[in-house]
């Protein structure tokens, strides 16, 4: 019979390594973010996303998108 070993040395589950106990392995450490200008589709408003816009899908200012992740 085929012993399984059970200490954790391949895939140990509990080791985070760099992260700690913070969990979700985010990391801040990039240096500024390309801005790009956007329209608010709730409000209206020009404003600046993280992220270059993508056609067809609507893009919220901070205000609008705190609004809309309360819910």
């Amino acid at each position: 019979m085929r012993e399984f070993n059970r200490g954790g040395s391949r895939g140990d589950r509990g080791d985070r390594g760099d992260r700690g106990d913070r969990g979700g392995g985010f990391r801040r450490d990039f240096g500024p973010r390309e801005m790009h200008k956007a329209t608010c589709s709730e409000c209206g408003k020009e404003c600046e996303v993280p992220f270059k816009p993508t056609e067809g899908k609507p893009v919220f200012c901070k205000e609008c998108y705190m609004k809309k992740k309360r819910f």
